[in-house]
């Protein structure tokens, strides 16, 4: 069961401190002849590095969804619309937070975050893809560069606290956050940025429309959404506002020109995916407190007059409470019904397991696998298993291979870490998890692994090379303080290896 954690509010003055180093050293910089003006206050290398950093304050936080389903389900998404106005300069990376409240929200860099309650609110994956298109815009016209050019004639550490609290606000949903910021702004520059951001707003949903009609998803998309959201907030006057209209301001006069731009797109009947519904069950089974609660939902209504995505739901709910042979049912059930969709396989797969039928589960992830090759959630999932049955080496042999061709995440470095470590590879566990070190920001803790491992008595001549060489690697990206306290903790290690 995943647990609801909400982000730190100290990414505010990170994001602060971030933005005004680049304003600060962007200060010297000329104005070009030719091109964006925002280029010379934030360039696009300077906001992938603001954007990063934001990110691996995320990631320490706990807050981000490790499902990878999930993951990869909102990545297909959010990569098709991106194509289509995206114009090769961005890379985008699409996350979700684990929180109830209903927002999303855009980072320098080309992170997009959504809350697992905006996916939960959504009644279809155009109005999901509508609000993902309308962030890849927010990224795509450079809204965060252009606000502090807006903001050029305040001061540079006003204009860093107040955006960067504005940010920290929206990517954490605490609205209080970016109260706070805005308030220590001038009150002339603060009408300013309220107005920009109005302006962003409108320009945000004008490129994201063209790109989710362009993505094949219908374009009332995100006008649906708003409607929704509107009129939820017009239902409950005495209630917060939901999270997304609270940093997306939303307007009948917005909503009217959101549906006036989606006619001039031809008209796109779409159908959910199984993709979109199996996400969205996912997400709701795992935002219960408990198992008993998930499996009292699904059981409220008879089983022969659920839908399928429900009858997954009901299956999630009964593996996570134990009752195995119940889900057991619904697992092959649903894999005779459509074998196409990859979470039966996963599922059925790990029931097996749990029923003490090995071979079986075995059968099935490996059919899986001649099925879908490389797939990221299966790979992952059948690893697990693989784990759990005793097996590390083969499982460290198929993520090494999954790894080695796909961009991983740090929950996958740390399940490789795992796998190395238990089929006696403990070099190459700590080298993993050196990996994973630094993949969170910690510089430190990366090499201090690597000192490790160099010290093993079984370590081979190659991997002592290999090791070596991203130590040196490591460093030239240190600071003289980072490299200070390396040097003090190493001090420290051979003195206690010395008396011992």
């Amino acid at each position: 069961m995943l647990k609801t954690l909400k982000m730190y509010s100290s990414l505010a003055p990170l994001i602060a401190a971030s933005i005004f180093v680049s304003v600060a050293d962007a200060a010297e910089v000329k104005l070009p002849d030719m091109g964006s003006p925002a280029d010379a206050i934030l360039s696009s290398n300077t906001e992938a590095q603001i954007g990063r950093a934001i990110m691996r304050d995320i990631r320490a936080s706990g807050a981000m969804v490790e499902d990878p389903l999930i993951n990869e389900y909102i990545n297909e998404v959010g990569s098709k619309v991106a194509a289509q106005t995206n114009d090769g300069d961005h890379d985008f990376t699409f996350f979700v937070i684990e929180d109830a409240r209903i927002n999303a929200f855009a980072l320098p860099g080309g992170y997009i975050g959504v809350h697992t309650g905006l996916l939960e609110a959504t009644r279809s994956e155009d109005e999901l893809a509508g609000v993902l298109a309308h962030e890849v815009a927010h990224v795509t016209q450079r809204h965060i560069a252009r606000a502090i050019h807006a903001n050029s004639r305040q001061s540079l550490v006003s204009t860093a606290i107040m955006l960067g609290a504005i940010l920290a606000g929206a990517a954490s949903g605490n609205s209080d956050v970016a109260q706070a910021g805005i308030a220590v702004g001038q009150g002339t520059a603060i009408q300013q940025q309220i107005d920009f951001t109005r302006s962003n707003e409108y320009e945000a949903d004008r490129v994201g429309i063209a790109a989710l009609a362009n993505a094949g998803f219908d374009p009332y998309g995100m006008a649906s959404f708003f409607d929704v959201m509107s009129r939820q907030n017009s239902r409950s006057p005495d209630e917060r506002a939901p999270q997304f209209l609270m940093t997306h301001p939303v307007t009948t006069a917005r909503i009217a020109e959101a549906r006036n731009r989606a006619r001039d797109y031809p008209q796109i009947r779409s159908t959910d995916s199984i993709s979109y519904k199996i996400a969205k069950v996912r997400s709701k089974v795992f935002d219960f407190d408990t198992s008993k609660e998930a499996v009292a939902y699904f059981e409220d209504r008879p089983y022969q007059n659920q839908n399928e995505t429900e009858r997954y739901g009901r299956m999630l709910a009964y593996l996570q409470d134990g009752e195995y042979w119940k889900a057991l049912d619904i697992g092959d059930y649903l894999m005779n019904r459509n074998p196409n969709v990859i979470a039966y396989h996963i599922a059925l797969g790990e029931i097996l397991v749990k029923v003490g039928r090995q071979d079986d589960a075995l059968r099935v992830f490996e059919n899986a696998l001649r099925l879908f090759p490389r797939n990221v959630p299966l790979v992952v999932a059948y690893s697990e298993r693989l784990l759990e049955l005793g097996q590390p080496r083969q499982a460290h042999t198929m993520l090494l291979d999954l790894l080695n061709n796909v961009l991983p995440t740090p929950s996958q470095v740390r399940l490789i870490a795992r796998a190395a470590s238990e089929a006696g590879e403990s070099a190459e566990s700590l080298y993993y998890l050196s990996e994973y070190r630094l993949m969170i920001g910690d510089l430190i803790g990366g090499i201090t692994y690597l000192q490790q491992a160099l010290r093993l008595p079984e370590l081979q001549e190659i991997q002592r090379i290999r090791f070596e060489a991203r130590i040196d690697f490591i460093r030239e990206f240190m600071s003289e303080e980072q490299l200070r306290r390396l040097h003090q903790a190493r001090s420290t290690g051979v003195a206690a290896r010395n008396r011992n």
